[in-house]
C-alpha cells in the first residue's frame, strides 16, 4: 500500500481547521505509511471540571489521528471510510503541557483498517490512553 501524495502535515491541518480538530486545537505533527501523529496544548477548555484532562478530549486525539491516518493509507480506489469501533482505556491523566499521541497500523485491508494509537504527555514515556479503532473501508458504488 502506498500513501497518496497529497496527504501531508499541510493538508491534515487545514483539513480539520473549521472542524472539531481546529476547534480543539489540535495539531498533526508527522504522517507515514502506517503512521500518524498528532498533538494538543493541554487548556481549560480540554479539562473536565475536576480540573484532569477530559476523557472526550483523549479521545477526540486519539481518533482524529486514526481517522486521518486511515484517510492516508486508504487502498487505490477508495472512496473514504468510516469508524465502526472504538475502544479506550485510560490509565493515566494530563493537567498541563502538550498531549501527544501515535497511531500506527494494526491492519490495512481492502475492506477495514485497524489502528492502535498510544496517548502520553510530551516528554513522558508513561501512556495516558490506548486507543483502539476499527475502520470500515468505503469504495465508490458501481452503477447498475
Amino acid at each position: 500500500m502506498t500513501m497518496a501524495p497529497e496527504m501531508t502535515l499541510d493538508y491534515f491541518n487545514r483539513l480539520g481547521q473549521d472542524y472539531l480538530p481546529g476547534h480543539l486545537g489540535l495539531r498533526i505533527t508527522a504522517v507515514g505509511e502506517g503512521l500518524l501523529c498528532a498533538e494538543v496544548d493541554v487548556q481549560q477548555h480540554l479539562l473536565a471540571p475536576n480540573g484532569f484532562l477530559h476523557a472526550a478530549s483523549v479521545v477526540a486525539l486519539a481518533d482524529t489521528a486514526a481517522g486521518y491516518a486511515c484517510a492516508a493509507n486508504l487502498p487505490a480506489g477508495a472512496r473514504s471510510f468510516t469508524t465502526i469501533e472504538l475502544k479506550c482505556n485510560f490509565i493515566g491523566t494530563a493537567t498541563e503541557g502538550t498531549v501527544c499521541c501515535e497511531a500506527r497500523a494494526v491492519h490495512l485491508g481492502r475492506s477495514s483498517q485497524l489502528w492502535d494509537v498510544t496517548v502520553h504527555a510530551k516528554g513522558q514515556e508513561r501512556p495516558i490512553a490506548l486507543f483502539r479503532c476499527t475502520q470500515m473501508v468505503l469504495w465508490p458504488k458501481t452503477q447498475p
